[in-house]
């Protein structure tokens, strides 16, 4: 879908795209992540969209493959995306490259601050094809990414 363009219900929609190892939430290093599953998290954003107006689709994957199809499938019938890369956050240039070929105003999300963790978990590939990054607030993130990149799209105008 072209940038500035809503989908074809005039809703917004903002495909939240989940990586590795985050289906493990809510028993992976809970003192890390919190008690929170993803199925959770995706839950409350599904809820906190409706209340935005904006219909939310959720995906998780393991595989890079799958979350670059979904990535270059999303410019068809989304206006934003989320995207907890999870640890390709710090090695993927093919997730940045797709980010950028897709022209979608994309936030980079986090539970954690990996700022304030092992010193690889500083860098991230995909920054740079974001608008916007959200950190450290645990399960909270997601839905503070959701509100954000919803303002951010409202304010926006749109083309005729």
């Amino acid at each position: 879908m072209p940038a500035g363009e809503r989908s074809n219900s005039g809703t917004l929609r903002i495909l939240v795209l989940s990586g590795p190892n985050l289906q493990l939430l809510g028993t992976r290093e809970p003192e890390i992540y919190g008690r929170d599953t993803l199925f959770d998290i995706h839950a409350r954003l599904v809820v906190r969209g409706k209340e935005l107006g904006v219909e939310v689709d959720t995906f998780q994957s393991n595989h890079e493959g799958a979350l670059l199809d979904r990535i270059a499938a999303a410019r068809e019938s989304f206006d934003g995306l989320l995207l907890n890369a999870g640890a390709y956050t710090h090695t993927s240039l093919a997730l940045f490259d797709a980010l950028k070929a897709v022209d979608l105003p994309c936030v980079e999300v986090h539970i954690s601050n990996p700022e304030a963790r092992e010193a690889y978990r500083h860098s991230s590939m995909i920054a740079g094809a974001c608008i916007a990054k959200v950190s450290g607030f645990g399960a909270d993130s997601y839905v503070l990414a959701l509100e954000g990149l919803t303002r951010w799209l409202l304010r926006r105008p749109l083309s005729i």
